[in-house]
């Protein structure tokens, strides 16, 4: 029972950045802007979360905030790429990941940040829940998880019941449309790449200062690619991601219980197995769902105003 209070109590810090980064990514494509540079841009909020911790005498608060704001000013170069020069958004999603994976290994190599140790956060409980047996640990989290709903929540209320998120959805569903109506698509499209950025740098940031607790080069892991197939899975749902974020959860906090519970099992087999579920749900939601209406019409197509009809 032990062990399972444990695998319990541990999902919440493995699905947190799954849940932010997802969170980010479908801010930035109900916008019509396919974005697959969560892996960069995670690295970025992984490293200056330490930086700034360790410049500021470990201020975690201040370390998060900047994670996010080096995140969302970064994202502006992809989104000078597919907005202004108008490449093709996979294409400047890849080179986005390869930069900052470079620029992140250069920058956290030549400040010294590489294994510096940070404080965090404490884990705060939540009584009278955290008194609950076996699941009571689930309830003793630091407060970045307790703000994780709250985040969702409201994202979703922006989205479905404010006059910004239609003009977002409807940027994202039909440019042409919107644009005669007045709206800047160009400008809803960036907003939406700073913000989601800023989410999904706040995921990098969670792994590095209050998970791992220090910086090491490519420490993600390939946890913004499975970010990626979270939100396909998801269809483009903010709470289906928080459940599929949960789910990899589940997968990544059990791994290190079965090695404590002494089960052996081969090292590779063990790194391989959140991407192998991570295609096996891909493989699942494209046979059940077929159809494309969750997905934002415009996905990953240019919008270049003077071809408006």
């Amino acid at each position: 029972m032990n062990i399972i209070a444990s695998w319990i109590g541990n999902i919440p810090d493995f699905a947190v950045p799954f849940a932010l980064a997802a969170l980010g990514l479908i801010i930035i494509e109900r916008t019509g802007v396919l974005a697959l540079g969560a892996e960069g841009l995670m690295l970025v909020g992984a490293m200056s979360g330490i930086g700034a911790s360790l410049m500021t005498d470990g201020s975690t608060a201040w370390a998060l905030i900047m994670a996010m704001g080096a995140a969302a000013v970064v994202s502006q170069l992809f989104a000078l790429m597919v907005l202004v020069m108008r490449i093709n958004q996979v294409i400047a999603g890849l080179a986005l990941v390869f930069f900052c994976q470079g620029l992140t290994g250069l920058l956290g190599t030549l400040m010294d940040w590489t294994s510096k140790p940070v404080a965090g956060l404490q884990a705060q409980p939540l009584w009278p829940f955290s008194e609950l047996p076996v699941v009571g640990k689930l309830f003793i989290q630091n407060p970045v998880v307790y703000l994780t709903p709250v985040i969702f929540l409201l994202v979703v209320l922006v989205l479905n019941r404010t006059v910004l998120g239609l003009r977002m959805r409807a940027v994202g569903e039909n440019p042409q449309a919107a644009d005669a109506a007045g709206i800047p698509v160009l400008a809803y499209r960036c907003a939406a790449i700073a913000a989601g950025s800023a989410l999904i740098g706040l995921a990098g940031a969670y792994i590095s200062v209050l998970s791992t607790k220090m910086w090491i080069a490519d420490m993600v892991g390939g946890r913004g690619w499975i970010a990626v197939a979270l939100v396909i899975f998801a269809r483009w749902s903010p709470w289906k991601a928080l459940a599929g974020a949960v789910l990899f959860g589940c997968i990544e906090a059990l791994i290190p219980q079965m090695a404590a519970s002494g089960i052996r099992l081969p090292q590779y087999f063990v790194f391989m197995t959140p991407y192998a579920v991570t295609l096996g749900v891909m493989i699942w939601v494209a046979i059940v769902s077929r159809d494309n209406s969750s997905q934002p019409g415009a996905l990953g197509e240019p919008f270049i105003r003077e071809e408006r009809r």
